[in-house]
C-alpha cells in the first residue's frame, strides 16, 4: 500500500484521469473529493463489500429454479 500525506486541498493522480484532493478535515476524519470518469465507479469500501455480496447472492440460483425453467422452455419449444 502506498501511503502519501496530503495537506488540505492537495491532490493525488490516479492514472492520467482520477484525482483525488482532501477538501476538509476535522478531527479525525477526512473529507476527499474524487474527480473520475463517469464510467468509474466509486464507493466507500464497507458500501463496496456488500455490494460484492450481494452480487454472490444474485448468481447463486437453486437448481430447482433452473429445473423449471428448463422444462419450461422445452415445453414451449414443443
Amino acid at each position: 500500500m502506498l501511503v502519501l500525506t496530503r495537506k488540505q486541498n492537495e491532490s493525488i493522480m490516479i492514472g492520467d484521469d482520477i484525482e483525488i484532493t482532501v477538501v476538509g478535515t476535522e478531527g479525525d476524519k477526512v473529507r476527499l473529493g474524487i474527480k473520475a470518469p463517469k464510467d468509474v465507479e466509486i464507493h466507500r469500501a464497507e458500501v463496496y463489500q456488500k455490494i460484492q455480496e450481494e452480487n454472490v447472492k444474485a448468481s447463486q440460483v437453486s437448481e430447482n429454479v433452473l429445473d423449471k425453467l428448463s422444462d419450461a422452455l422445452q415445453k414451449k419449444n414443443k
